[in-house]
Parts: structure tokens; sequence; C-alpha cells
């Protein structure tokens, strides 16, 4: 009998040891690493290059709670990016879809490389012309400045 209250009364401990707390949302193990994957994939609107989960950033912080907070409502991954797009604009994702708005995003480089190799290739074409040859007064004025 003692043994069994000793269990009862230990089991809010354990339930206790498997919560996580960061930012002030308590969150099972589960919950957490759900929570950080989802955060992964999203842009720091501060720090620009860095996912909300790596940033310090107190918008970061912010951020982080919402997701956490859907997480707890049971939303899923898919709803929750969904409603910070929607949010915040195509821009916090970190790896933005390929689809019309982004295009220009993903052939940026290969244009960069077009447009450089057709102002190399141009600028070898129009190569400059050599001077003129010096006419009788420039020589003779050269030849006295050389003395």
């Amino acid at each position: 009998m003692k043994k069994l209250l000793l269990v009862l009364a230990l089991l809010p401990m354990l339930a206790l040891a498997q919560t996580v707390t960061r930012d002030g949302i308590t969150l099972t193990q589960a919950q957490e690493t759900r929570a950080e994957n989802i955060g992964d994939q999203l842009r720091c609107l501060v720090c620009q290059n860095e996912s909300i989960e790596g940033s310090s950033a107190p918008l970061a912080k912010q951020l982080r709670v919402i997701i956490r907070q859907h997480v707890i409502a049971g939303d899923n991954d898919k709803d929750i990016v969904g409603f910070m797009v929607q949010r915040y604009g195509i821009f916090v994702l970190l790896k933005p879809p390929f689809m019309r708005l982004t295009y220009l995003l993903y052939a940026s480089p290969f244009l960069g490389l077009a447009f450089g190799f057709l102002f190399y290739w141009l600028g070898r074409r129009i190569s400059a012309s050599p001077p003129a040859p010096l006419t009788p007064d420039d020589r003779a004025r050269l030849d006295e400045l050389l003395k």
C-alpha cells in the first residue's frame, strides 16, 4: 500500500520531467521538437539570415511563442507555417517555394552569369581603336620635351 501511494505521489513529478519550458511556454518533449522543426523553417525578420530558433532577437522570441501556442492548440505544421506566411509574407520562409513570385529570386544567379558573359563578350568585341599616329608638329614637340 505504501509503495502504491509513493508511486501515485511521484507520477506528477515524472510528468514534469517530460516537459520543456522555453520562452515561457511549457510543452512536452514531442511538442517542443515539433515547434523547433517549424521554427527552423522560418526566417528571423530582424536577422534575415537566421532561423527564428537560432535567433536571440525579441521578435524571434515572439514568433517562437506564437508557434508554440499553435502547437499546443493542436494545429498541424502546414497550418502553422501557412499562418506565419499569411501574417508576415513569403519572406518569412527560409526556403521559399518555386512560384511566380520567387522566379526572379531563383533565376538571379543565372541572370547574373548571363549578363556577365554578355558584357565580357561585348567588351572584347568593341575593343579600343589604336591612337592616331603623331603629326609632325606633335613629334617635334615631343622631341623638344624629351630633351
